[in-house]
């Protein structure tokens, strides 16, 4: 079962127009490609009460962002994931990459499976690769 946040709820139920349902219909997306995934809120601040609904293994995989007439699905390390359905069409510049999904717009639920998939890989590779103990030099005599 996956875990889901009450405070996300609070996102999805607080935001206006179909930007909620389409909030709600990405969270499943998110959860069906990753049934281990965790949701938590961070980022609350005066101008963003709420706060941003993250979804993490093992680190940050992607955050959910509701913006004027879209809402946003960012991925922390998205320069490092393939994109081969090309879904990345915001927040090009540095590590992140984003997708931005208008109102009314089509969510190509296998490419987000996919993208999905591909940030928890990274994040649970970078885990064990930072576990890994270096190898030891040998002191010279």
């Amino acid at each position: 079962m996956p875990t889901r946040s009450p405070d996300v709820d609070a996102i999805i139920e607080a935001t206006p127009d179909e930007r909620g349902a389409l909030l709600a219909k990405l969270r499943d997306v998110i959860h069906a490609a990753d049934p281990e995934i965790v949701e938590v809120v961070k980022w609350r601040k005066p101008s963003s009460p709420l706060g941003a609904a993250v979804f993490e293994h093992d680190g940050i995989v992607c955050i959910l962002i509701p913006l004027k007439g879209r809402v946003r699905v960012s991925f922390a390390a998205g320069a490092s994931l393939p994109d081969p359905k090309k879904l990345f069409n915001a927040q090009l510049n540095g590590m992140s990459r984003a997708i931005d999904v208008p109102v009314g717009g089509k969510i190509d639920v296998a490419g987000l499976k996919a993208l999905v998939r591909a940030a928890v890989k990274h994040r649970t590779g970078a885990k064990r690769k930072a576990a890994k103990p270096a190898p030891r030099k040998k002191a010279a005599r």
